[in-house]
């Protein structure tokens, strides 16, 4: 009674090992995945596309558990549209990490004693791509550790041939039309990398620094400016006060002497002042500051580095050659040993860039560098949003996407390195400048010159959802997959990656949106909620989880924490407990495979139902539907937990456990729960797959004799829905559960036998005191039977023997002690409410406590009086 379109199977099987292995397992059912090339998508298909390019992790990289769960969740979405029927396709690769990779081949010259300039430009290159080729990629085979079902020979990378010929060909693009540009501005540089690198690379912590105020110029004509670094007031060209700031109007226009040096610079009056912030005047290093870098545009200040690359101080004088933080010191006795030191504090804690890669303090520099000009494109990415050509999920998402493309600054694309895509420029010998697009001669000729910058790594991954289709030319696949249909990421990558990709999909295909769905995820942190980190101690490698409970636990774990956006805590036991839930579906599904289970013909008709198979086929009709709307919804934690629940709750300890009395009774009523029970696993088995691919597929292909369920049809809701059977169990259930109940307060073992008297006629349950009788281990009532008991359920009636299975004066004996203790802590819990002088001096939190305290102690005394009364009459 779903909708569960059949392969022509071969005859099933009914063996399975009597444990689960998953290291058996998954290796060799993954390869075979592959060998029958399940994961290839067919440009020449007519079915419709589904799409979704992999965030290419860093060659450089191996797989964390960041990795594990956005795959895990990018894997379930294809997988599933694949079983719907459509043309699936989840494009991998790899992102060539310029900095990251010629850091690691740079640290392997530096052991052999040499460095890159000792290779040259060219060598160094080949050599990069040597170590690519023998230690890059590494995550790529740990991607099949996981099942990712990507289609491996779309694989791509951001220096492969087609992708630097779209990297080219959309720089000359934009160059042409005047949205890139060379020009002199500050820039993030890392001294540690030697690079530029753009704003979202660097990371601001809280550092302990000093904030030192120091006298410039000299008698009336001084000001006081406070500041962090001062190292950099050797570059000072002008102090910047508020033109409305009363206390200097006198000074602006003048010229003070720049302390331990020779020159004198100007006051100018600049509204970016904030005359309320320490003194009301800032010194001014427009060559060293970005904020003083504008205010030296709008007053014609000179810009004057005092800084090399490296963070060594050039300026003529006794501090050349220092480092910055030597000359940080140094400075500062040379100022206090003058009498210009006006306070000193220290610790400073304030926020500091560090560059992402090697955590070194970022130097504010004045430099030569290429620039995207974002507005038109920024506006065009918030204009896709807004307009509803693409959609954020969550919803609430949105102002932080919006956030940064409505404030974007233009992106300095340029990196002083030598691995990477380098920048198409070539300039001649009396300043010519040409940009080269990828089917053009550079210029030849004496004096021509390439520009030795490469570019942005983000700028090549910017063009992923296009430039890996084939783009700039017109390839099927372009044409068959484009625009793909979700980019699923986390939420902390949404100025990184998102928004590049936005704004150059949009311009190189001609506003057609690179992804209609942005599937924004939270970070996986631990099971406290930490941040993992290697300084904490709490980083896992998800592959020793995979080696230790499979990798349909660890994909399981980290599914069913996935709440839109929301960061996701993971510990072992949680593994543990999924690892459990695959060792379940694998028993349950043996044991009905033992027990006949068949998917062979057609469902009986209703009227051949009984009650049982009519709830659960209800019940699976309702899962169907809830799993489908939590899909479309991204809402993969509820859609997770809501098949845990079916499979675990409803079908394995509930259904199968109801069955059994049937299957021992045989007949008709038996081959018809074996076909229902057949088809509840063939559904919740696909349902599952996505998901838990391994363990599913195995036990799919041995119920049904399918070839595999990878390409089996998704489940569809038939709309059967019995809700007479679904009340009917669930007071079944209500019956079972409070007699369990009730055992369990007797001190009842669960296997332990007891003699009952069942007063079910004129009641739903009737048809079902086999199934209660065995569930519950009662037996019949016998010429002996004396009613001890007696619980009144759900309209029917239940009357135990339990004389000769529990000592009553011992139990008696030892309820009463437990409700002396309950009554005892109620009268000191409810003391202490009533004391108004307590309350009134006591923390809220405290107060709280002894509330809860109360209500636990009622609840027991409730609880333990119940049982009193019903135990014998002595």
């Amino acid at each position: 009674m779903t909708e569960n379109a059949q392969q022509q199977p071969s005859a099933p099987s009914t063996e399975l090992p009597t444990q689960y292995a998953p290291a058996d397992v998954e290796g060799p059912l993954y390869e075979r995945w592959v060998d029958k090339g399940y994961f290839a998508a067919d440009a020449k298909s007519d079915k419709p596309a589904y799409t979704i390019v992999i965030p290419p992790p860093n060659v450089t990289g191996s797989l964390h558990l960041g990795h594990a769960f956005q795959h895990t969740l990018m894997d379930a979405l294809t997988r599933r549209k694949r079983m719907q029927g459509y043309e699936s396709l989840w494009l991998p690769g790899m992102d060539h990490a310029g900095i990251a990779t010629q850091n690691k081949v740079e640290q392997q010259l530096a052991e052999e004693g040499k460095s890159r300039h000792d290779l040259g430009r060219e060598e160094f290159v080949d050599r990069v791509w040597q170590w690519k080729e023998e230690y890059g990629g590494k995550i790529l085979g740990q991607m099949r550790r996981l099942g990712d079902g990507v289609d491996w020979d779309r694989e791509r990378f951001t220096m492969d041939e087609g992708l630097s010929k779209a990297v080219q060909t959309i720089f000359k693009k934009l160059y042409d039309d005047e949205l890139i540009y060379r020009a002199e501005r500050i820039i993030n540089w890392c001294p540690r990398c030697l690079t530029a690198i753009s704003d979202i690379e660097v990371e601001y912590q809280e550092d302990d620094g000093e904030l030192v105020s120091i006298k410039y110029g000299e008698g009336d004509e001084t000001l006081v400016v406070a500041t962090t670094r001062a190292e950099t007031m050797l570059g000072d060209t002008a102090v910047a006060v508020h033109p409305d700031d009363e206390r200097y109007k006198h000074l602006v226009g003048k010229r003070i002497k720049l302390p331990l040096t020779n020159r004198a610079i100007p006051v100018v009056a600049d509204s970016h002042v904030d005359p309320e912030f320490g003194t009301g005047a800032v010194k001014v290093t427009p060559a060293h500051d970005p904020n003083d870098f504008a205010i030296g545009q709008r007053h014609g200040l000179e810009s004057i580095t005092v800084m090399d690359e490296r963070a060594v101080i050039t300026a003529h004088g006794p501090f050349q050659g220092l480092d910055r933080f030597e000359a940080r010191s140094a400075i500062v006795a040379a100022l206090r040993s003058q009498g210009r030191i006006v306070a000193e504090k220290r610790p400073y804690v304030h926020s500091v860039g560090h560059c992402s890669r090697c955590k070194t303090t970022i130097e504010p520099r004045l430099s030569m560098q290429w620039w995207v000009k974002v507005g038109p494109l920024a506006k065009a990415a918030g204009d896709a949003v807004r307009d509803g050509r693409v959609k954020i999920h969550p919803e609430d998402m949105s102002k932080r996407y919006f956030d940064w493309v409505d404030n974007m600054h233009d992106w300095c694309i340029s990196r002083q390195l030598w691995w990477g895509h380098r920048i198409p420029v070539w300039y001649g010998p009396n300043g010519e400048v040409v940009c080269v697009g990828p089917d053009e001669e550079p210029p030849g000729g004496e004096g021509w010159k390439q520009d030795t910058d490469v570019l942005d790594t983000w700028f090549s991954s910017g063009l992923w959802p296009f430039s890996t289709l084939g783009w700039p030319e017109q390839t099927e696949d372009l044409r068959k997959f484009y625009p793909t249909d979700v980019l699923l990421t986390g939420h902390d990558i949404i100025f990184f990656w998102v928004a590049r990709m936005m704004m150059f999909g949009l311009y190189a295909m001609d506003g057609e949106v690179p992804f209609r769905t942005i599937a924004l995820t939270g970070l996986v942190r631990d099971e406290r909620g930490k941040k993992m980190s290697k300084s904490f101690g709490n980083v896992v490698d998800p592959l020793d989880w995979m080696d230790k409970y499979g990798s349909d636990a660890v994909r399981f774990t980290l599914a069913r924490g996935a709440n839109p956006g929301t960061d996701v805590p993971i510990g072992e036991e949680w593994v543990q407990a999924s690892r459990n839930f695959a060792n379940k579906i694998w028993n349950a599904t043996r044991f009905a495979l033992m027990n006949g289970a068949t998917v062979d013909g057609p469902l009986p008709a209703p009227e051949k139902l009984s009650a049982t198979d009519r709830w659960i086929l209800s019940r699976l009709n309702e899962t169907v539907a809830q799993v489908d709307a939590l899909y479309e919804d991204y809402q993969f934690a509820k859609l997770s937990d809501a098949l845990f629940h079916f499979a675990w709750d409803e079908v394995f300890d509930w259904y199968v456990e109801l069955s059994k009395t049937t299957f021992q009774a045989g007949g008709e009523a038996a081959e018809v729960s074996q076909r229902v029970l057949g088809e509840v696993l063939d559904v919740t088995l696909k349902l599952l797959h996505p998901i838990v691919p391994f363990v599913t597929d195995t036990l799919w292909t041995t119920l049904t004799g399918g070839e595999s369920v990878v390409v089996a049809e998704w489940p569809q809701d038939s709309g059967f829905r019995d809700a007479a059977a679904e009340r009917e169990i669930e007071t079944l259930q209500s019956v079972i559960t409070e007699v369990r109940r009730f055992r369990a307060d007797q001190g009842l073992q669960p296997g332990q036998r007891v003699p009952a008297r069942l007063s079910l006629d004129g009641t739903a349950l009737a048809p079902h005191e086999a199934a209660i009788r065995q569930l519950l281990r009662l037996q019949p009532e016998g010429d002996a039977f004396t009613a001890t008991a007696t619980l009144p359920v759900a309209g029917a009636e239940v009357a135990l023997d339990l004389s000769g299975t529990i000592d009553v004066a011992a139990e008696r004996k030892r309820l009463a002690k437990d409700l002396a203790a309950a009554e005892k802590e109620k009268a000191q819990a409810t003391a202490k409410l009533g004391n108004e002088a307590f309350l009134a001096k006591a923390p809220d939190n405290v107060v709280d406590k002894i509330r809860t305290r109360l209500a636990k102690a009622e609840e027991d005394i409730t609880r333990i009086q119940s049982q009193l009364d019903r135990l014998p009459q002595q």
